[in-house]
């Protein structure tokens, strides 16, 4: 009984309830505390594993006397760890009031941690909150303060998103029409899912938010409108937009945000996607272009450009953007197998003569070029090139024409005068 005593002892203690001789019974005042000794009993004694009540009251002496005593040493993450194993006692001989009590004490100490060890001082307010949460079942408001304060800290937490998604659990299960919870857990899983894309919890959190995704869109943007300069609101609602593939609706809060932010790369380059995405051309080009000069020795952005005017027929333009990609990344495969598909294209859009077998042999050559880059491109490149083997000219095609091996023939013609190339007779 002497361990229940001592908490009782220590409840009472906490809640300003003077009980006589018994304290100093127990727990001795500062002056008449020897630090060295009780430091000494304790690090042993938990070194030992010993987590019971004579390693607890020993560390309570300690620190109830110096709160700041050794803390290179963690005192107050080792008597945390005393006080947990004491509450999760699985004998069954730890009473439903020594676990109030027990809760009642760890809260305490967390409270002289988070004023004595602040290097720790996050970690100790998110198990404070927990430890209302689960042991005390404290007022909801007060448990969802306590997280806020924690991940609010400033400093890293061990394992933080596990204590995230119990804070987003109590933001779902109190939400009213008056609080701003659901605001509050739509934007804590929304940052999770930005932060840890390939787990599925966390999309799955915010789709159980919203009776369904056009719900879940309005309330994006509601959050939005309501703090309309706050450029995080303006890109959550926008990579949600961009995460439900609804480019028309992205648009509005991504031309704000290059608006604000001209410089941002991420904010550009999502821009262009949406814009190439609805079909707005011309805006796509632009905004590419503005990406080519914030990060000229981004590769994507060449060979994207390339591809929207490949799509308006602009064959030469989207030659030289290729050949920048080349240039920029000279062992990349892609840049190679586009430039193969604009000669096929250019070759199919003509005809079937002589000149035109060329183009599609200067389109087999940039498939090769690719395929020999062994890139993700390269297999597909090797299936071009068996594809147009009856495309390309015959030997008989030579032979007619006078042309031996290595002879060059230069690309000519109505529909060829942009290329300015020659193939080689093989």
């Amino acid at each position: 009984m002497k361990t229940l005593k001592a908490f009782l002892v220590l409840a009472l203690l906490f809640s300003g309830v003077t009980f006589g001789g018994s304290v100093n019974a127990v727990f001795a005042q500062a002056d008449s505390v020897n630090i060295m000794v009780e430091a000494s009993l304790f690090f042993e004694a938990y070194k030992n594993k010993q987590y019971d009540d004579f390693t607890f009251e020993h560390g309570w002496k300690m620190l109830n006397a110096k709160p700041d005593a050794f803390i290179q040493y963690k005192p107050y993450n080792k008597l945390e760890k005393v006080i947990w194993h004491m509450y999760n006692d699985t004998t069954g001989q730890v009473s439903a009031e020594t676990k109030k009590m027990l809760a009642d004490t760890v809260i305490h100490l967390y409270d002289m941690a988070v004023k004595n060890d602040t290097a720790d001082a996050c970690y100790f307010l998110v198990k404070k909150a927990y430890v209302m949460e689960v042991w005390r079942h404290d007022p909801v408001d007060s448990v969802i303060k306590t997280y806020e304060e924690a991940f609010n800290c400033g400093k890293p937490i061990e394992n933080a998103n596990y204590y995230k998604d119990r804070l987003g659990a109590l933001y779902i299960k109190n939400a009213t029409d008056s609080n701003g919870y659901k605001m509050k857990a739509l934007e804590l899983y929304s940052k999770l899912s930005e932060e840890e894309p390939d787990n599925a919890i966390w999309n799955a959190r915010l789709e159980s938010l919203a009776e369904n995704e056009d719900q879940l869109l309005g309330i994006y943007y509601k959050a939005w409108q309501l703090s309309k300069d706050n450029l995080e609101k303006a890109w959550k609602y926008a990579s949600f937009c961009i995460r439900t593939q609804n480019f028309e609706k992205a648009i509005e809060p991504l031309e704000f945000l290059v608006e604000k932010s001209p410089d941002v790369v991420n904010y550009w380059r999502e821009l262009a996607r949406a814009y190439d995405k609805i079909g707005k051309t011309d805006k796509a080009i632009s905004a590419y272009k503005k990406l080519i000069s914030l990060e000229p020795d981004n590769r994507d952005n060449y060979v994207n450009l390339a591809i929207i005017y490949k799509k308006l027929n602009q064959l030469s333009v989207a030659r030289s953007y290729l050949m920048k990609a080349m240039k920029v990344s000279p062992d990349w495969d892609y840049p190679h197998y586009i430039l193969g598909t604009i000669y096929e294209q250019a070759a199919r859009d003509c005809g079937f003569e002589f000149m035109d077998k060329c183009v599609y042999l200067l389109a087999v050559n940039e498939y090769k070029k690719a395929a020999s880059l062994h890139g993700s491109f390269s297999e597909i490149a090797a299936e071009r090139v068996k594809a147009l083997k009856d495309s390309v000219p015959s030997t008989e095609d030579y032979f007619f024409r006078q042309l031996k091996s290595g002879d060059k023939i230069k690309i000519e013609g109505k529909c060829y005068d942009w290329i300015k190339r020659s193939v080689v007779v093989p």
